[in-house]
Order: structure tokens, then C-alpha cells, then sequence
């Protein structure tokens, strides 16, 4: 995602609605988030379905990231041998708890 152009990039609802279509095309092609205001305050950014997806993709990365993380921490680890005896048990519907 490029970086926001706060000269472009920042217009108000009703500028917004009246070229609807324009900004979103300007968005899908330029890559830059848009920041709708209402009432002089932020109120929405419009962002392409890619930088969209790829925030989302981050966001789940980072929190897997995390919980391994804290996983360690709390010493919820196990070594290779270990996680190849449990992923076989459960191949053969021997779950072990």
C-alpha cells in the first residue's frame, strides 16, 4: 500500500459521493488509501481489494506470530520427535490428550 497524500487523499462525504466511481477507480489504480471525512473528522478509508487483503493477511500473520510467541513463553513446546509421534497418533484416530 502506497503512503497517503494528505493534498489527494483526504476529501469530504459529499465530494465523495458526487464522484463515487472516479475515486474508486483512482484508488484501484494509484494504490493509495482515500480518507473519507465527515464533519472534518475521519469517518472511512477506501482502500483496493489487494492492500485490503494483503492488511488482513498481515494482521493474521502477525497474531499467529504472537501466540507462538507467548506459546513458548508459557513453555508449550515440543520437540520433533514429539510433534511426529502426536501428528501419527492422530492419523490413526489415537488423539492423545
Amino acid at each position: 500500500m502506497k503512503n497517503l497524500s494528505v493534498e489527494n487523499n483526504i476529501i469530504p462525504l459529499g465530494e465523495f459521493k458526487s464522484g463515487l466511481s472516479k475515486f474508486i477507480n483512482k484508488t484501484k489504480e494509484s494504490g493509495e488509501p482515500l480518507v473519507i471525512t465527515q464533519n472534518g473528522r475521519a469517518a472511512a478509508v477506501v482502500l483496493s481489494p489487494h492492500d485490503y487483503d494483503n492488511l488482513v493477511y498481515g494482521r493474521g500473520f502477525a497474531q499467529s506470530i504472537s501466540r507462538g510467541i507467548a506459546d513458548a513463553d508459557s513453555g508449550k513446546m515440543m520437540n520433533t520427535k514429539e510433534l511426529k509421534k502426536q501428528l501419527e497418533e492422530h492419523r490413526q484416530g489415537r488423539v492423545s490428550e
